[in-house]
């Protein structure tokens, strides 16, 4: 298949599932953050389909898939998932995700380990609380009729976000650059399915005091499987810091800070992003799923300590079939 990417979709239970796909190879499935779409790969789609087959789906409720009245949880989002790869007859994938993406690849990993051979997290949600304000008041009553103003008025906000991450790339003022892309965001979110599915997704995961879904507690599951980090310095929404929550709980995990990038490094440095991936894909053995291992890795526990087990109520017989 061609290295120039191919605008398909499935129908899956009922919904359309739009993505891009190109190349061949081993496959790579990218899957974007909350309010974007498969574009925001299109600066280094190509690239990674010269050695891959890549596949990058537009979740449901976001860019050309449908947008119902529906379950947009993160678990229904690795779901979908599994099931659009499923009905393209693709069995194993490395999966990268940005942002939102990220802990949906999280938990893809954790509800179908024999289906991921590699994961990579890019300024990924899941991982600590912190989150940035404007993200926070979005969960908050009256946010739906925030965002029908604000992308009512998207003419002249467009021009002007333009102009504003215009400016940040000359001045190399990357906080704004970051601002203007989630503002360009919002501003595509011209229907009120599309809005509707945004919020649904955001208060999923998002409450006023920040990230409310943590995959933390489950991280040590992360040290059985190949794992790249990838972060921006100077990402404004979620802190660099959450790499080094990485580092410390996954000693296994190779972790890249790109010193001046923001929260897409994969639109601010995609020649870099794109050698990092490479490095890291070849040189790595994609993970075989092994259930005694997997078995091991959930009875020892996060600490290390297998986890107690479960008393038997003193009243009940420890054969089920005996009498008393």
């Amino acid at each position: 298949m061609a290295c120039t990417p191919v605008r398909q979709s499935r129908v899956v239970h009922g919904y359309l599932r739009a993505f891009l796909r190109a190349g061949s190879g081993p496959p790579l499935l990218l899957v974007h953050g909350i309010g974007n779409s498969s574009q925001t790969w299109a600066g280094v789609l190509q690239r990674l389909a010269r050695q891959h087959t890549v596949i990058a789906p537009d979740l449901l409720g976001h860019g050309d898939s449908d947008k119902p009245r529906g379950d947009y949880s993160i678990a229904a989002y690795a779901n979908g998932m599994r099931d659009l790869l499923s009905v393209l007859d693709v069995e194993r994938v490395t999966v990268v995700g940005h942002s939102l993406g990220g802990g949906i690849a999280l938990q893809f990993a954790y509800q179908f380990p024999e289906r991921c051979e590699r994961l990579v997290l890019v300024g990924s949600g899941g991982l600590g609380p912190e989150l940035s304000a404007g993200l926070r008041l979005a969960t908050l009553p009256g946010a739906e009729v925030a965002l029908t103003a604000l992308t009512g008025a998207s003419p002249p906000l467009r021009i002007g976000l333009w102009g504003l991450g215009l400016a940040g790339r000359i001045a190399g003022w990357q906080r704004v650059r970051d601002l203007a892309e989630a503002g360009d965001a919002l501003l595509a979110l011209r229907d009120v399915e599309a809005r509707r599915a945004f919020l649904r997704t955001l208060r999923g995961v998002v409450d006023t005091r920040g990230q409310a879904v943590t995959a933390v507690d489950r991280l040590y599951l992360a040290n059985a499987i190949p794992m790249l980090v990838v972060w921006g310095s100077r990402d404004p929404i979620v802190p660099a810091a959450h790499a080094e929550t990485v580092r410390r709980l996954v000693p296994t995990a190779r972790v890249e800070v790109f010193p001046g990038a923001g929260h897409w490094p994969h639109l601010d440095e995609p020649e870099r992003f794109c050698a990092v991936l490479g490095d890291f894909l070849d040189t790595t053995e994609p993970a075989v799923h092994d259930r005694d291992g997997w078995r091991a890795l959930l009875a020892q526990g996060r600490d290390g300590v297998p986890a107690p087990r479960a008393l038997r109520p003193p009243d009940r017989p420890a054969d089920p079939t005996a009498t008393a």
